[in-house]
């Protein structure tokens, strides 16, 4: 039996084709929001997820960003996804007729340009494929999405403005979640390890929750930073570092994270993926 991937959005969502890239065979379990298939995974509806976390262009998926602290899923991997996004519309509209365009805020972001350029409204929607559905339904020719070329084939619309992102590297990093923690053999490669702590709040905690790293020689590739509790004077750190746990020198970098922090969690251990190196 195959595996079951989860991912928010609908078919020919970017998510969904990552899944395709990372697990060719799985079957795929399309949700409404990152809260459901996250959940999914939990319950065992499905065996992962593939969550995308940030973008070269828009920045982190704060969404996402808020849900790696809370959830008991683990990290197992990264996949990073070049990201084409096409102008969409119905059979018989052209371009000259579109004054509003529907997608996902990211989306949204990172064809801005485009937008400005051509005087066309933005409007937010809870994904890209999604937006298909609904310019598909309203039949009004005014109306765009902003969406992957598969969606355009799936929900029947056609290509009024090929790959309008602002960048030519338009770039998404997606997560492998999974329920079990999965640890790869240190084989001497590169590897990630994500970790979440919340610093000690007294003066220069995260300077020195953060030295160890610096002593003994390992990269922090992300740190991220988020409010507790709706209060100004505390924060939990979401943290990458380029080092496997079996590490003496992560081991060291560790234990002095700790001593200056009042919570840590290490996420996951994975392989970090070739595209980082290009």
């Amino acid at each position: 039996m195959s595996e079951k991937i989860a991912f928010q959005g609908v078919f020919g969502a970017y998510s969904h084709l990552a899944c395709q890239e990372l697990f060719p065979k799985a079957q795929y379990l399309p949700c409404p929001d990152f809260n459901k298939a996250f959940a999914s995974v939990q319950t065992g509806e499905a065996d992962k997820a593939v969550i995308p976390i940030e973008n070269s262009n828009a920045g982190r998926v704060a969404d996402v960003h808020f849900l790696l602290s809370q959830t008991p899923l683990h990290i197992i991997g990264e996949h990073f996804l070049g990201i084409r996004h096409q102008l969409l519309g119905l059979p018989q509209t052209e371009l000259r007729a579109i004054s509003k365009a529907i997608s996902h805020p990211q989306a949204l972001a990172q064809c801005s340009n485009f937008l400005q350029k051509r005087h066309i409204r933005p409007e937010a929607g809870s994904d890209t494929a999604l937006s298909c559905q609904i310019v598909s339904k309203s039949q009004d020719p005014s109306l765009a999405a902003i969406a992957s070329a598969a969606a355009a084939q799936i929900y029947g619309l056609k290509i009024l403005a090929p790959n309008i992102e602002n960048a030519t590297n338009n770039t998404t990093r997606f997560l492998i979640m999974s329920k079990e923690m999965s640890i790869p053999q240190n084989d001497g490669g590169k590897f990630i390890t994500s970790l979440i702590f919340k610093a000690k709040n007294i003066p220069a905690a995260l300077y020195k929750a953060l030295g160890g790293f610096a002593t003994n020689d390992l990269n922090i590739t992300k740190l991220e930073s988020y409010l507790l509790d709706g209060k100004f004077v505390s924060a939990q750190f979401y943290l990458e570092v380029e080092a496997h746990p079996d590490s003496v020198a992560f081991q060291n970098a560790l234990a002095e994270l700790k001593f200056f922090s009042d919570t840590c969690l290490i996420l996951g251990t994975y392989p970090a993926h070739p595209y980082r190196y290009k």
